[in-house]
């Protein structure tokens, strides 16, 4: 796999370029938004990861023109912290942001799920019923209330509605959710799917997450 570092700071690009390397990957390093634009245009990469803050022009500018023109997954890296900001990347087309100061550990694990992901457009809103979810945002809503979920429980219900009437099993869910391998001995999935039905589905006549009985679960309007 080969990735592309964006990076003007340059004891964090080579960081990244040598810990990346040992990683298995194959990395080439752009210290500024034009060299990095160009070689994202020109090369063929499987994940770019892109700072905000560059000179010449910025991580804003580089994603405007390259999701323009490439749909090569992009994983902000950045020390721009505020909620506006994340928003803001991901609108302009971003797959993913990470916030400086961040846990090597942390940045494989997502350039690995990023890599997993099919390489089309995913959408920005989903809607099943009267339930409404907003990725970017973050932002779920049912006959107009807001429902609050946990970080988990937002990814579980994006699964779950992005594979609308497909029934999923708990070691897919396992494995998108919690990045990890299923263990018949552990009950996490069921008890995240029950928490998330009582925000859910609880307070509202029509039922949206069902079991299916010795698979999984599926997210669907039944009659």
């Amino acid at each position: 796999m080969r990735i592309l570092v964006i990076e003007d700071d340059i004891s964090t690009g080579d960081y990244l370029k040598k810990g990346l390397s040992e990683a298995g990957y194959r990395v080439d390093l752009a210290r500024n938004g034009a060299d990095g634009l160009f070689l994202a245009l020109e090369e063929s990469y499987d994940t770019v990861i892109l700072d905000v803050m560059l000179p010449g022009l910025d991580g804003w500018q580089v994603m405007e023109v390259l999701r323009k023109k490439s749909d090569v997954p992009v994983l902000f890296l950045t020390a721009r912290d505020e909620v506006q900001d994340r928003i803001h990347g991901l609108e302009l087309g971003a797959d993913d942001y990470l916030i400086k100061p961040f846990s090597f550990t942390e940045l494989v694990l997502r350039i690995r799920t990023l890599l997993r992901r099919p390489t089309a457009r995913e959408a920005d809103t989903y809607l099943v019923a009267d339930l409404h979810l907003d990725v970017l945002r973050r932002r779920v809503t049912r006959q107009d209330q807001v429902i609050v979920l946990t970080n988990k429980e937002f990814m579980l219900l994006h699964l779950l509605m992005r594979r609308e009437s497909e029934v999923l099993s708990r070691t897919m869910i396992a494995s998108q959710v919690w990045d990890m391998n299923f263990d018949s001995d552990t009950n996490v999935v069921d008890v995240a799917v029950k928490r998330l039905r009582a925000k859910i589905d609880r307070a509202f006549e029509i039922k949206l997450i069902h079991t299916v009985r010795g698979i999984g679960y599926v997210c669907e309007v039944r009659p």
